[in-house]
Parts: structure tokens; C-alpha cells; sequence
């Protein structure tokens, strides 16, 4: 990670890797996001939660090798521990296809409703463009520095889902991966074209943050017989205190209800 892309992360709130994925990796990941939308079909993201004009999966940890190695990818491990410090762990691995043709797009929001504490930041997410993100296909808008506030935006803005005057939108091409302080407010934007757009979102929070998917609870004990102890540490599996607070709080979330 460079000096410039740590002042950007501090400043800013966000870094990009352009190009970070291989095709053939690529490829494989569409592949199997689509095979599990036509397996799950209605049940598709029940782990987690729905959202309106839109497909969702989730738990994808327990759903195919490729989602358990990107989720340790020391690249990405790097810039997550440049937000969070040395003691985090995943809290969610899902999937968000924006449906084609929609007029719907999220409110701001800092992801778990969330802001930054007497120790610092606690959450931070990776964004992982399985299509290019465009201007006029869901892409992903922030407001640059909002991190820092220490407020979220339902507490100062008179709407949400409003343009905010210094927001930005996040475009890319497939392969992409943005890795942002997830304090940050965000939130995705109207699909006005006739195909799908999707991407991954791998989120991470300090050890003392419950997980906003239980991921000891939530994997079949073959997915749990065959991680990796790196796997196992970012999953927080043999973390007790993990188990204290993840088993009792579930399925959180910044703005879905």
C-alpha cells in the first residue's frame, strides 16, 4: 500500500484497485453468482435481508472456494488493517445486483449505522465490480471525508436518498475493487439500463463488533473442515468473543429495515 494511497484512505475515505482481478477470476465469480440467483431463485439473500429492485445473496463464504479466497487476499487484507487496525475479522460476504430498467437507489448511509468511536474506525468495506460501474447503472456514490463527521446522515439531512451536493459517484471497470471506510456515507444509485449490474461486498469491523452475518453459525461444517487457519483467524471462527456478541445480534444493516 503506498503513502499516497494511506493519505487518500485517511482523507477521503476510499482507495481503488483498477484492474485488480484476473478475467479467468473474474469470469469464475460471475459464473458462480449467477448459478446460486437461479439455485436460491425467491430465497436468494434470505440469510441477510431484501431490498427493492434488486438481487441479493449472501453468506457466500459458504457458497464456493473462490469467495473464501478473496475474502484473505493479503492486498485487500492490507488496506482493510490501514482503517481497522491489526484486530478485525469479516462480518459479511454478500452479493447486490442492481435490476435492470429501476428508479430506486439507497439513502446515504454509514453501513450498520455506525460512526467511528473513542478507538478509532470500526467497520470497512470492499467493493468488488463484477460489471463496469457507469453513470447511468447503479454505480456507487459517496460523499469524500463524511468519515470523519462522526455523524450519519439520517441525523442532518432532511432526506437521504437526495443528492448531496459534494457526492461523488464511484465508476470502474469490471475488476475493479474499492476498499473504503465504511463510516463513509454511500449508497447505490438507479439502474437505468437494460442489464444487470453486480458486484461483491466484502465487509470487515474491529474484534469488538459483533459480525453483521454469524459466520460460525452460518457455515455447513464441510465449508468449516476445510478453511485455512488465515480463513479461520478473518472469519473469527475460534474467537470467543466473537461468539459473544455475534450470536446474539444479527443480520444488521445502515439502512435496510
Amino acid at each position: 500500500m503506498t503513502t499516497q494511497e494511506r493519505k487518500q484512505m485517511d482523507e477521503l475515505g476510499y482507495v481503488r484497485l483498477d484492474h485488480f482481478l484476473t478475467p479467468a477470476y473474474l469470469d469464475g465469480l460471475r459464473d458462480r453468482v449467477e448459478e446460486l440467483f437461479e439455485a436460491e431463485g425467491e430465497n436468494a439473500g434470505a440469510e441477510f435481508r431484501k431490498e427493492e429492485n434488486t438481487r441479493r445473496l449472501a453468506n457466500l463464504v459458504d457458497k464456493g472456494k473462490l469467495f473464501q479466497e478473496m475474502v484473505v487476499m493479503p492486498e485487500i487484507l492490507e488496506r482493510v488493517e490501514a482503517v481497522l487496525g491489526p484486530d478485525f475479522k469479516l462480518s459479511s460476504l454478500n452479493a447486490r445486483s442492481a435490476n435492470p430498467y429501476s428508479d430506486s437507489g439507497q439513502p446515504l448511509h454509514a453501513d450498520m449505522g455506525l460512526v467511528a468511536d473513542e478507538r478509532g474506525y470500526a467497520i470497512c468495506n470492499t467493493v468488488w465490480l463484477l460489471d463496469d460501474f457507469t453513470s447511468e447503472n447503479g454505480a456507487l456514490r459517496i460523499v469524500p471525508g463524511s468519515h470523519r463527521w462522526k455523524k450519519l446522515p439520517q441525523q442532518v439531512l432532511a432526506d437521504a436518498e437526495a443528492a448531496h451536493p459534494d457526492e461523488e459517484l464511484v465508476t470502474g471497470a469490471a475488476g475493479t475493487v474499492i476498499v473504503m471506510n465504511a463510516h463513509m456515507w454511500h449508497g447505490g444509485t438507479a439502474n437505468r439500463t437494460g442489464r444487470n449490474r453486480r458486484a461483491l461486498h466484502g465487509f470487515y469491523s474491529r474484534n469488538d463488533i459483533p459480525q453483521q452475518q454469524y459466520q460460525k453459525a452460518l457455515l455447513r461444517s464441510e465449508t468449516l473442515a476445510s478453511l485455512t487457519p488465515l480463513q479461520r483467524k478473518v472469519l473469527a471462527i475460534d474467537d470467543p468473543l466473537n461468539d459473544t456478541l455475534s450470536s446474539k445480534v444479527t443480520r444488521q444493516s445502515g439502512f435496510l429495515k
